[in-house]
């Protein structure tokens, strides 16, 4: 019943004789000589008992082989799919939901320490040396030897603000105190967050309901999902090398734009910080606009500020924020994660 189908294949099995139930099978057998194996893919009726090797058989062997061998090779892999499984994404998740809303109450009430809390991110983050490799977000900035230089004048009720914060979040962390590096990064995404917030309540003529619900529709919340995996920082025990910050009000553009490029980044980025740079955006952008390279990117993102969504702007701040936030880190994934109990089912009642 059926047609068979008829292959050879070098000889990886011992040959198995097949039985003859139909001529043209008889015909193909005599018409193979006996190195080869025959091999048999056909529906025809046949005793149960019958031993016979199909090329599902062999196929099987060789995916069964194949699959074992990158089973094999792929330690790495799994080594890492076990290191951030369901429960310790879960239990990150939850954690740095919890400093979020922290640090927006926190900002929420001092909202003149925003401009402070920005330069104090951008500060940190500029001890980075591509060189060495060292330096970067690492909150260096937090010792006091760092804090009194002139580049980070103004800067000390910023960081009071965020150790009052810490001590809160320190309270509730099951994971462990979080360190003043997560901190530092993630009180400027707090404090971006409310400058694109009040952007949004400004142009619905100040209404915060309907400047919320416009952040909320047009906003790029979307945008912040790798920011948020960096969460892991380890904190530096001793304060950078002097010379590697400039005093962004008082050197030139282009002193501005080579500090940016030793870092792998040009006019475009240096643009897109100015809110970083000190106390007044506009301010910091008229002086940046003097430049002729800087000058296309301070228009480009002025006009993105005026439309509902800002996409251009909060885009490529958020992407920049990113990039700088882990220059020289070697991020914890498993950071904030904590050994969960285990459950004696001998004890449950049923």
């Amino acid at each position: 019943m059926g047609v068979s189908f008829l292959s050879t294949s070098p000889p990886l099995l011992s040959l198995v004789p097949v039985p003859s139930h139909r001529t043209a099978t008889i015909v193909a057998a005599t018409r193979y000589p006996s190195y080869a194996v025959t091999i048999r893919c056909c529906k025809m009726e046949t005793d149960e008992d019958q031993d016979r090797f199909c090329r599902r058989d062999i196929l099987k062997c060789f995916g069964v082989t194949i699959g074992m061998e990158l089973m094999a090779s792929s330690g790495s892999f799994v080594e890492k799919a076990s290191a951030a499984d369901l429960i310790q994404l879960r239990q990150r998740s939850e954690f740095l939901s919890r400093v979020r809303g922290t640090l927006s109450t926190a900002i929420k009430g001092s909202p003149d320490l925003i401009p402070p809390i920005l330069t104090l991110a951008l500060n940190d983050i500029m001890t980075y040396d591509k060189a060495t490799k060292s330096g970067g977000p690492n909150a260096s900035i937090r010792f006091s030897s760092e804090l009194s230089r002139p580049e980070n004048k103004g800067l000390s009720a910023a960081l009071n603000l965020l150790e009052e914060a810490k001590k809160e979040i320190d309270s509730y962390s099951k994971g462990g105190p979080i360190s003043y590096a997560d901190l530092i990064q993630f009180a400027a995404q707090g404090a971006v967050k409310a400058t694109f917030l009040a952007s949004a309540i400004r142009k619905c003529g100040g209404n915060v309901e309907k400047g919320n619900l416009v952040y909320t529709a047009y906003g790029s919340s979307g945008q912040w999902a790798l920011f948020d995996k960096q969460l892991g920082r380890a904190d530096t025990q001793e304060p950078d090398p002097e010379g590697r910050v400039p005093q962004w009000q008082k050197v030139s553009v282009k002193e501005i734009k080579d500090k940016f490029s030793a870092i792998g980044f040009g006019p475009r980025q240096v643009a897109v910080m100015s809110a970083f740079m000190g106390p007044d955006q506009a301010a910091t952008e008229a002086f940046l606009a003097t430049d002729p390279d800087v000058s296309p990117w301070v228009q480009k993102y002025q006009r993105s500020r005026e439309t509902v969504s800002q996409t251009d702007y909060e885009v490529d701040l958020i992407t920049l924020l990113t990039k700088l936030g882990c220059l020289g880190q070697k991020i914890n994934y498993e950071a904030y994660s904590y050994p969960v109990k285990k459950v004696d089912l001998t004890k449950l009642k049923l």
